[in-house]
């Protein structure tokens, strides 16, 4: 499924109309249809109830005034108030609030005391909230009519639904400049937007709906949309059944280079995560004073001892070459977790990867070798798969996770570009974005996975992808496996999942994938 910036959506419903012949007052009337069946959904039935409908003067007041119109033939008790002049309606919505009027359906204004009043006691014995205040286009600071009627709706603590996005969500940003709806539910027309998978817009949002209000598919999967969700239907497409005939080496030799004195636990995690992701054999380079413990612990790794300049890091001309070595015998190399930060590792790190003419992935530790000079990426043999944390890729922009957050999507875009890397930038929506400007949002994973060494596991996890389908695809069915793991374990541990838990879910997640792809 595809997902939309709010230009986007704005073009499809105007494309509609003049390559379709679908009016915008039809596909209001759909909107408004689908709302009020989604409305009925969140109650558990709308007859006998009381609705508040908050319309403001765009087409997401028309939406609301729409609904309004099939709830009162639902049987629901309607309260309208409209933030707006009725003078000041766009055409569409003006239309359809001559429809309400006609019923003889309650509209009230907000303007003077005793209109709040009113309105406060409504929210008051109200059995839900139809939000139709503000829609996708909203940009900057609210006015203050439309702030203080969302403290109002948010404060009343009832059921809410929002029409395509809460009122006070930036469509394209998820960002929240003032206030906004609390959402129970959001029934997004046409398309998921950005604003509901990004922070702080997503914990706004609710259980999210998408309802295409019957606009022509060839719209709504147009490639000019770069923006698409990772879900299990499309991952299944990535990752091909094994045949019978496959052997070990078919399946991915992986080197993981990772790991340093006190930093054990992230090449354990990354080395036996590509293990559990389907690769065959993996081999896991580390400090030769560290080696030994490793050894000890991990019977499926061939954990291979790298000579030190001092103890318990990497770097140094020998270990160089040791490495490279290593990796002429590898199908994939992955570098960094808990590789540590000493300027001499740093060193090392650019160089390998300067040299290894192998799909790399580049996690933690190698992400920061590059933050003082981002441009080397730029000039490496491959392509390389970074998975930077918001604070990791803020670090190699040069920029603060605020203003990454503030622009994430774009910002990321343009460094993928530029740089000439896959970027899976790891949040609350983990982004995988690619050099060409195609960028994916995952639709798995879960607050528990706010853990010490998630990374990488997922780090781990893409590289033991990499062999089994084509090595540019494996960050989306990388992501997606990691995120699906995350759930199962939630179910069972909650917040008190630790990064263990994921890397032993893989297995799970990778079955239920399988029967899937069995079954499709």
């Amino acid at each position: 499924m595809k997902i939309a910036i709010s230009d986007e959506m704005r073009n499809i419903d105007r494309l509609a109309a003049e390559e379709y012949g679908l009016p915008e007052l039809l596909l209001m009337e759909s909107a408004g249809h689908r709302t009020a069946q989604a409305m009925e959904h969140l109650l558990g039935m709308t007859a006998g109830k009381t609705i508040c409908v908050l319309a403001g003067s765009g087409n997401n007041g028309g939406d609301a005034f729409a609904a309004a119109r099939y709830l009162s033939n639902m049987g629901a008790k309607i309260k309208i108030f409209l933030t707006c002049e009725p003078a000041h309606l766009k055409t569409a919505a003006a239309r359809m609030k001559k429809i309400t009027d006609k019923m003889g359906l309650e509209v009230h204004a907000l303007e003077e005391d005793r209109d709040w009043n009113r309105l406060h006691l409504a929210l008051k014995f109200t059995d839900a909230v139809l939000d139709g205040i503000l829609g996708t286009g909203i940009k900057g600071e609210l006015k203050k009519k439309v702030l203080r009627l969302i403290e109002e709706v948010n404060e009343a603590g009832r059921k809410v639904l929002s029409i395509d996005i809460p009122s006070g969500v930036d469509a394209d940003t998820g960002r929240i400049s003032t206030v906004a709806v609390m959402a129970d539910m959001t029934l997004t027309l046409g398309l998921p937007k950005v604003g509901h998978l990004l922070s702080p817009g997503a914990d706004m949002t609710g259980q999210l709906i998408v309802d295409d209000i019957g606009i022509p598919q060839p719209l709504l999967q147009s490639d000019k949309i770069q923006q698409t969700l990772l879900d299990d239907k499309l991952v299944r497409t990535l990752l091909p059944m094994r045949s019978k005939s496959v052997h070990k080496g078919d399946c991915g030799r992986i080197l993981v280079v990772a790991g340093s004195l006190g930093m054990t636990g992230a090449a354990a995690l990354a080395a036996t995560a590509a293990l559990r992701a389907g690769a065959g054999v993996v081999t896991l380079a580390v400090p030769a004073s560290v080696q030994p413990v490793l050894a000890s612990q991990l019977l499926e790794v061939m954990v291979q001892p790298v000579e030190e300049s001092r103890e318990g890091i990497l770097s140094g001309e020998k270990a160089l070459s040791c490495l490279l070595r290593l990796a002429q015998h590898c199908d994939v190399v992955l570098i960094g977790p808990g590789l540590g930060r000493a300027m001499e590792t740093q060193e090392l790190i650019r160089m390998f990867a300067a040299k290894v003419n192998k799909p790399l992935i580049m996690d933690a530790d190698a992400i920061f070798a590059f933050n003082s000079q981002p441009d080397e990426l730029s000039k490496l043999p491959q392509v390389p798969v970074l998975t930077p944390h918001l604070g990791e890729m803020a670090g190699i922009l040069g920029v603060s996770v605020p203003e990454l957050r503030e622009s994430l999507l774009p910002i990321v875009r343009e460094a993928a570009a530029e740089y000439q890397c896959i970027f899976v930038v790891k949040s609350e929506c983990t982004l995988v974005a690619y050099p060409d400007g195609m960028t994916f949002f995952s639709s798995v994973g879960n607050p528990g996975m706010a853990t010490a060494g998630s990374g990488d596991v997922l780090a781990g996890t893409i590289a033991g992808l990499m062999n089994q389908t084509e090595s540019g695809l494996a960050p989306l069915a990388g992501v997606y496996l990691h995120g699906r793991a995350g759930d199962i374990a939630y179910n069972e541990k909650g917040e008190s999942l630790l990064a263990g838990d994921i890397r032993g879910n893989l297995a799970a997640a990778l079955k239920e994938l399988r029967q899937k792809q069995m079954n499709a």
